[in-house]
């Protein structure tokens, strides 16, 4: 099989929409020796902050000396970047491999399994092979009913935050989406949750008597710039010098931290893997002249987030380009926008579930902020660029991780 075989076939697989539910993967893993029971995972569920965390716990492990497997999604600019070993995405030959394995399994069976079930799977067998120490292992979405909530025993489970996203799955209240999360918690296993409403910390902690808050007191003395964060932590001497912007990102790296605490991880490589992360499409500046910014918040808690670092950072509104799907609340990720933006040039990403960019650029409108519909991102960003480098205003592309390659593209045809 060859690489674009495999990602034919992976993205072959019938979908359906999300079917939640463990009993294809069990299928599927008692079909591979249960391999996933021969591992140690870390395991991470929430609404935002999973890819974050996970990249810096990832780094902070390998510092530690560990040869660290992990497991995230979406990709930003290839597939291979799904499942990666000490930093380094799989390889295409191993790729193919590992779906030329697994193939004949998942066709046998009769109710076959969807495409993130097939991944997970994946994921599962390159990392066995691999001989890896330990897994950094990130849901896909909640968490009960997730595929990757087939393994047993991790060394931690994580949950980053709540806020409401995937409704129609995982209910439609923060409560509810709450307990889908705390499904992912096993009995006897340490748990650390982030920041969230207080009843759903109430949730998690009547789930397990081990679970614990994140102590975000420990923060102190936190700088933002267009070069990173800076921050002190009470216990380590020494600042860490983030080298991502967002202003959520502290909070990001003292979950890492105490989750690393918790696994017995010395302070040195927790300290130098955290200030050694760099996680693309996280409020990551793309330009100077004019600023170029692009941060993947696409649902009202990560938009929120973006737009609290916007406020953090520059003095005056600045320019947008948007795109975002039709099942999010977009009228309210509208409201959050409209304070600090002077213009948004939204465009239609490319994903079935989009929203079209001209009823993007209605609901603004009916808002009374000035937007403009365009038909490609090529087309948004000649005009977006135009206008902020004529005005000197910053420009923030926002919306999915999916939108990021398209908005990378066409900058760079605009800079030749």
């Amino acid at each position: 099989m060859t690489y674009t075989e495999a990602i034919e076939y992976i993205h072959s697989i019938c979908w359906l929409g999300s079917r939640p539910g463990l009993e294809r993967i069990t299928e599927l893993c008692n079909k591979m020796d249960n391999i996933q029971d021969k591992m140690k995972f870390i395991h991470i569920a929430g609404t935002n902050g999973k890819g974050s965390v996970s990249s810096m716990l990832t780094r902070i492990l390998i510092n530690a000396g560990y040869k660290v497997g992990t497991f995230t999604s979406p990709y930003v600019y290839r597939f291979n970047e799904r499942m990666a070993v000490n930093g380094e995405p799989i390889s295409d030959d191993d790729l193919a491999h590992i779906i030329e394995v697994i193939k004949p399994l998942a066709d046998s069976m009769e109710d076959p399994p969807t495409e993130f079930e097939l991944i997970t799977a994946a994921g599962f067998l390159y990392f066995y092979e691999q001989k890896c120490d330990i897994v950094v292992l990130e849901c896909g979405m909640g968490g009960r009913l997730d595929s990757t909530n087939i393994i047993k025993k991790p060394l931690l489970s994580v949950i980053t935050g709540i806020a409401l996203d995937h409704t129609a799955i995982l209910g439609d209240t923060l409560e509810k989406i709450a307990t889908e999360k705390a499904g992912i918690i096993k009995e006897g296993c340490p748990v650390i949750y982030g920041m969230m409403p207080d009843s759903c910390a109430k949730i998690i902690e009547d789930t397990s008597s081990l679970a614990r808050p994140c102590d975000y007191s420990r923060l102190r003395d936190i700088n933002l710039s267009l070069d990173g964060a800076s921050f002190y932590v009470t216990g380590y001497r020494k600042p860490f010098k983030l080298k991502l912007v967002g202003g959520y990102q502290p909070r990001n790296a003292m979950l890492a931290v105490s989750c690393a605490e918790i696994l017995g991880i010395e302070r040195e490589a927790i300290h130098k893997g955290v200030c050694e992360t760099v996680w693309p499409a996280r409020f990551e500046v793309l330009s100077a002249e004019p600023i170029v910014i692009y941060d993947g918040g696409h649902n009202p808690q990560g938009v929120e987030a973006a737009v609290n670092t916007v406020k953090e950072l520059f003095e005056d509104k600045i320019n947008i380009i948007s795109g975002v799907m039709a099942d999010k609340d977009y009228d309210y990720i509208c409201s959050l926008i409209k304070p600090i933006v002077h213009t948004v040039y939204c465009v239609t990403p490319d994903n079935s579930r989009s929203l079209s960019s001209k009823d993007y650029a209605e609901a603004f409108n009916k808002q009374g902020v000035t937007a403009y519909a365009f038909d490609s991102m090529d087309s948004a960003m000649e005009k977006a660029y135009s206008d902020s480098k004529k005005e000197n205003r910053p420009l923030l592309g926002l919306g999915s991780l999916y939108m990021y390659c398209e908005f990378v593209d066409a900058l760079k045809k605009i800079r030749l």
